[in-house]
């Protein structure tokens, strides 16, 4: 896609969720979609290889969430994959520090080259499990938002993002269209690791179908220590 294209799409798309785009941020997100595009054929990253669908499902998806991020907070994002949405959300918001976590070293990789093309500042790609960084110490309870997307159920997700959770903090869960199921079975979850829902919202896409939900969990109480158990535990056994 020719990025005179590209750019009067993504501005576009970014005015209707509320959010303007300056011109580097615009190139830079250029660079990245190209960057995912180049990468995918070597390193499955996506199975969104469209430019448009690019902008519509890993962009502006991903900023979405950004009206629920200050200036200041400190933001990690759990099972990030190809960066979404902590990266999407570092080009619109320079200033917040981001720490992008994933399991795979070749994601990792990848991600690095973004940040290097972008020349982002203030932001890490660490190469480690869920499980492993919620009991490390210089990361445990130290982040004001906590996000991820398309990583697991809620039950299952909650015991990997408030380890890292500071107590008033939140974590931010992007989610598909049907959501009720999950949110029932992350009952037992969201009490004993000591959290709250805060917010739940219903969005749909700019001109599209796609229906989303954003779920906000706000961290309440000091969790146990012996959360988040160890590798594989939280999937196989969800709390």
């Amino acid at each position: 896609m020719e990025f005179e294209k590209f750019e009067k799409i993504l501005k576009e798309k970014a005015h209707k969720i509320e959010i303007e785009l300056n011109n580097y941020q615009t190139e830079q997100y250029y660079k990245y979609m190209n960057l995912l595009i180049e990468w995918n054929e070597k390193v499955n990253l996506t199975a969104i290889i469209e430019p448009e669908d690019i902008i519509l499902k890993h962009f502006i998806d991903s900023l979405t969430i950004a009206k629920y991020i200050n200036e200041n907070d400190k933001i990690a994002d759990i099972g990030t994959g190809a960066g979404f949405p902590g990266l999407p959300l570092k080009i619109l918001k320079p200033q917040n520090e981001i720490i992008l976590i994933d399991s795979l070293n070749k994601r990792i990789k990848f991600l690095e080259k973004v940040i290097e093309e972008n020349k982002l500042e203030n932001i890490s790609a660490l190469h480690i499990r869920a499980e492993e960084i919620g009991h490390n110490e210089l990361y445990r309870g130290g982040f004001d938002i906590v996000t991820s997307r398309a990583v697991a159920k809620l039950n299952v997700l909650l015991e990997y993002m408030l380890p890292l959770t500071k107590v008033g903090g939140k974590c931010i869960c992007l989610k598909g269209p049907n959501i009720e199921k999950e949110l029932e079975e992350a009952k037992n979850a969201i009490e004993i690791l000591g959290a709250q829902i805060d917010k739940i919202e219903e969005i749909k896409l700019p001109d599209s179908d796609n229906k989303r939900n954003i779920i906000v969990i706000k961290s309440v109480k000091q969790l146990p220590n012996k959360y988040p158990r160890k590798a594989g535990t939280p999937t196989v056994s969800p709390l």
